[in-house]
């Protein structure tokens, strides 16, 4: 990561001032505070992107900070020091919302690598906080994009919906073709009255003509009772039929005598109903080829196809992506109560770059899966459908900075592979091409040194020492995840 504003906190004048010129020689920009009240206010002028905090202080400790620094920054991450005395109040700062603690004596390597993931997380929620303003800007419209080509969509469907005009709306299966006849009806002067929708091709032939036209007692074995069609149901509003094509072409003559006339009669009736309906239709079928072919009536065509609208696939307007991703994030985290709030961002390349061949609708399932299977605030690779995270030049991105030992090389990937994996060992293991046996035996090796650094070097031994700890390796990594 770049340089970042790194506000150093620690009621020890020299271990902060230490600190302070560890991180400016790593190219931050750094202010340090020596108690929770100094941090607070010097928070809130310098606007720090990480602050990295004693936890045991005099009078006001790390705790007091972080529940204060929650309001004031509420994004900020936050990073504790801790001794060996305090782990158990770092395992409750994390509870509450602390990104990490790291136990002294500091490992720098370790520290750096938590800093620049901390500024990563940060970067992340700033760009979920701006998905957010556009979709606030966007309003309440279904109609979700900034792709020139879904602006130019919307652009024609604000001209259309106050006409009377049929509209034809078409697109490939999944990109949205209801919910932009839905808009249409929305932005018309029929908003207030029905909106009925039909898919055509999930409904038997032999019911078809019922359904559409509605049928009297009697006109059909099974037909108890009288029942009204969706031109009746949609009387004064608007009737969106979906997969026009798939009406049979003996229907498609008395569908034309309505559309025309806006009279229609019941099967099996006798008297003639009037209806004001506007009809939309949509349909992935090439109807002009239909017309060719001998199953599609060339006047009905021209009839319903006054007006055209063509959704592109999703594929064609990726930079819609990210914007429909945390719609969908917003919708589903409030359906289940969880607190995801966004996408990882190498989640997020994976999503921008598939194919999508089920469009948008297959774009909202893979984010409702996702949603369920997430347990923390950010939705990544693992938690996507198996054969779209599969996809990519590279399965992930592990960075580390130059200067460590091969062991800790080995140490960080594994612990990082583990966390990926959320914690699941026999995962972690197949992931690592190692049996389960050898990866429990490097973990409690990394567990046994932790315990032994804990009763090294206290305080006394240097600005940045303190009452032992787990060294290289952060017991958040073995307790908390």
């Amino acid at each position: 990561m770049g340089s970042a504003r790194i506000l150093a906190v620690d009621d020890e004048r020299d271990t902060c001032e230490a600190l302070a010129e560890m991180l400016s020689t790593w190219g931050h920009k750094v202010e340090t505070a020596f108690d929770g009240h100094d941090a607070l206010r010097k928070a809130g002028e310098f606007r720090p992107d990480v602050v990295l905090s004693d936890l045991a202080m005099p009078e006001t400790d790390g705790l007091w900070l972080l529940r204060n620094l929650k309001e004031e920054l509420p994004d900020c991450p936050v990073v504790f020091l801790t001794g060996r005395g305090t782990i158990d109040a770092a395992v409750e700062a994390i509870r509450e919302g602390a990104y990490d603690f790291i136990v002294k004596p500091l490992d720098t390597a370790r520290l750096k690598v938590c800093i620049d993931r901390a500024l990563e997380k940060k970067e992340t929620m700033r760009e979920v906080q701006t998905l957010r303003r556009r979709l606030k800007q966007l309003g309440s419209s279904d109609l979700i994009a900034q792709s020139a080509g879904m602006r130019k969509v919307i652009e024609l469907v604000e001209k259309v919906a106050p006409s009377k005009a049929s509209v034809s709306i078409s697109g490939e299966s999944g990109t949205g073709k209801e919910v932009v006849a839905r808009a249409v009806h929305n932005l018309s002067l029929r908003r207030d009255k029905p909106f009925i929708a039909i898919n055509c091709a999930s409904i038997p032939a032999t019911l078809i003509e019922s359904e559409i036209f509605g049928h009297e007692r009697g006109a059909f074995t099974g037909a108890d009772q009288r029942r009204p069609g969706v031109f009746e149901l949609a009387h004064g509003g608007t009737l969106f039929l979906d997969e026009l094509g798939e009406i049979p072409i003996d229907l498609q003559a008395k569908l034309l005598r309505v559309l025309e006339e806006s009279r229609l009669r019941r099967l099996g009736g006798k008297v003639e109903l009037e209806v004001d309906v506007r009809v939309l239709c949509a349909t992935n079928r090439d109807l002009k080829q239909e017309i060719k072919n001998g199953r599609f009536r060339e006047d009905l065509y021209f009839r319903l196809n006054v007006f055209q609208i063509h959704l592109p696939p999703l594929r064609e307007r990726r930079e819609d992506v990210p914007i429909l991703v945390q719609h969908f994030v917003d919708k589903f985290r409030g359906d289940s109560a969880k607190r995801v709030s966004g996408v990882h961002p190498e989640a997020m390349e994976v999503l921008k770059n598939y194919e999508w061949p089920g469009n948008i609708r297959e774009l909202r399932n893979a984010v409702e899966r996702a949603v369920i299977l997430c347990d923390g605030e950010l939705i990544t690779r693992e938690h996507l459908p198996p054969d779209m995270a599969g996809k990519g030049p590279e399965r992930h991105t592990f960075r580390l900075p130059f200067g460590l030992s091969l062991d800790a090389v080995e140490r960080e990937y594994i612990l990082g592979s583990l966390q990926r994996n959320g914690n699941n060992k026999a995962r972690t293991a197949e992931v690592l091409g190692v049996s389960e046996k050898t990866l429990y035996n490097k973990l409690n090796r990394y567990a046994a040194e932790a315990r032994t650094q804990q009763g090294g070097p206290s305080r006394d031994n240097g600005p940045l020492g303190g009452q032992g700890g787990d060294g290289p390796l952060s017991a958040h990594n073995l307790v908390a995840r």
